[in-house]
């Protein structure tokens, strides 16, 4: 099936063609960062406003790229939700009424559902996997039995690792988003040269928090007599990644030891870290674990990743009629084959 498929749920506006839910013949993203970086983060009225501008010119440059027209397009999938809810209306407006035009189905995709699948569409991964989805709203890990059959291990119970990122990045003067200049810096600084906490480390669980990190280190940064540059910024960058990632990594294998899942998929935003790529890579090769990265394109938000549930769902005969709703919040577990029609 060639489908067209459209993500808006927080502020990337994103058109794709996907065939057979594999093969990805385009993947368009308008960012919004530059009009949201003077608000140091999202302004969900901006994001819904930026949206309504994109989207047809996104849907319009992906169908050019991948060279067909909207008489070829069978099928479309559309993020549902969790998201920014005016910023979900946006695309699923716009979906629904080009499914009626066209007479072809629609189906709702889970964002986060579309971002622990995403590494399906460059690598050949096997069902059951562990699924650590990582990014600016959400740290989850889930258990992966197949397309539309996910149980929630453990999940963050405050900040997400990416909302940690960029309210550090806030703290030290380096704007937003703070994850790649944070990762940039850490790779000149030690990551030992100061010791920040690591909540939650050493809790039989597999849930998280950040929000601790993130005090710790307002304390350091309030109690010093002058800014923080140069290698001092540097070490600062890397101590407070360091003590992310470890958490993360020692959560997600300590995960897939419990549950006897030999494959990890690492997803999200937070999943182009270079350091979280090298230590999750690092460790999980201690224990024979294998680790699969999306590239980073389709680490950020973008509407490929949708292909592949969306394939699935609608192969399945699932298709979503005219009262498909955005759904601001949305537990994974209630996603898949249980919320289709």
């Amino acid at each position: 099936m060639l489908l067209l498929t459209i993500e808006s749920s927080c502020d990337e506006t994103s058109a794709a063609v996907v065939r057979d839910g594999r093969q990805v013949l385009s993947n368009v993203i308008a960012s919004q960062v530059d009009v949201h970086a003077l608000y140091g983060g999202v302004v969900p009225e901006l994001a819904s406003r930026k949206h309504l501008e994109a989207v047809t010119v996104v849907i319009d440059d992906a169908l050019r790229q991948a060279g067909v027209g909207l008489e070829a397009i069978e099928g479309m999938a559309v993020t549902r939700g969790p998201g920014l809810i005016g910023a979900l209306l946006v695309g699923l407006s716009v979906a629904k009424a080009m499914a009626v035009a066209l007479e072809i189905p629609l189906v709702g995709v889970h964002h986060m559902e579309g971002h622990i699948l995403a590494p399906l569409l460059e690598n050949d991964i096997a069902f059951p996997y562990l699924a650590l989805a990582v990014s600016g709203g959400h740290t989850h890990l889930y258990r992966v039995d197949g397309i539309g059959r996910y149980r929630t291990l453990g999940r963050t119970l405050d900040d997400a690792a990416g909302e940690a990122f960029d309210k550090v990045s806030k703290l030290l003067g380096l704007g937003y988003p703070g994850g790649a200049v944070i990762d940039r810096l850490a790779a000149e600084g030690n990551p030992r040269a100061f010791d920040f906490p690591r909540p939650l480390l050493k809790k039989p669980n597999y849930d998280f928090s950040f929000s601790g990190i993130k005090t710790a280190l307002l304390y350091y940064v309030q109690g010093q007599n002058g800014p923080i540059e140069g290698t001092h910024l540097c070490d600062v960058a890397a101590s407070f990644q360091q003590a992310v990632i470890e958490v993360l990594c020692e959560k997600t294998l300590r995960a897939a030891r419990d549950t006897g899942l030999n494959r990890i998929v690492v997803a999200g935003g937070v999943a182009c870290n270079k350091g979280l790529r090298r230590l999750m890579g690092e460790r999980a090769a201690l224990d024979g674990f294998q680790v699969f990265f999306p590239s980073p394109s389709l680490c950020a938000d973008n509407a490929a990743m949708l292909g592949v549930a969306g394939d699935a769902y609608l192969a399945g005969g699932c298709a979503a009629d005219q009262d498909l709703n955005a759904k601001a919040s949305w537990p994974l577990d209630q996603a898949g084959w249980a919320q289709q029609p």
